[in-house]
């Protein structure tokens, strides 16, 4: 595969897992700084990896949350645990990861993502209301 079939696979599967709205977003803020980083995430993240036959989008979502956890990276978590719905992972799943986190992570990283958690939840419920 080329970098430019890479690129296309990787976008599609960008759209596909984090939703047209947070791509396009990402795409509009692009900058002069940025554009090269935008163009690496989509062929390697997104088009290397999320589209490895290896393992299914659900597994990786419950992963990414889990390192997201470790790492202390707030806004990806957020993120991701938005865009675990559009891979099949259940709020109960993302439950189960997170204890699993409390116990690898530490506690205090798994108790402000089950507050993340929440927050996202509860918003998500909010525009699925609307």
């Amino acid at each position: 595969m080329d970098e430019q079939e890479r690129h296309a696979n990787g976008m599609t599967v960008r759209r596909a897992v984090l939703g047209d709205a947070h791509v396009d977003r990402a795409q509009g803020k692009r900058t002069e700084l940025t554009t090269e980083f935008q163009d690496l995430i989509t062929r390697y993240a997104w088009g290397e990896i999320w589209t490895r036959p290896g393992l299914p989008r659900h597994t990786r979502s419950l992963l990414t949350i889990s390192m997201m956890v470790a790492l202390n990276r707030e806004e990806e978590l957020k993120l991701h645990l938005r865009a675990a719905a559009n891979n099949g992972v259940t709020r109960d799943e993302i439950k189960e990861a997170l204890l699993q986190a409390a116990i690898y992570c530490g506690v205090p990283a798994a108790n402000s993502a089950f507050q993340m958690a929440q927050d996202v939840f509860d918003q998500m419920d909010l525009d699925a209301a609307k």
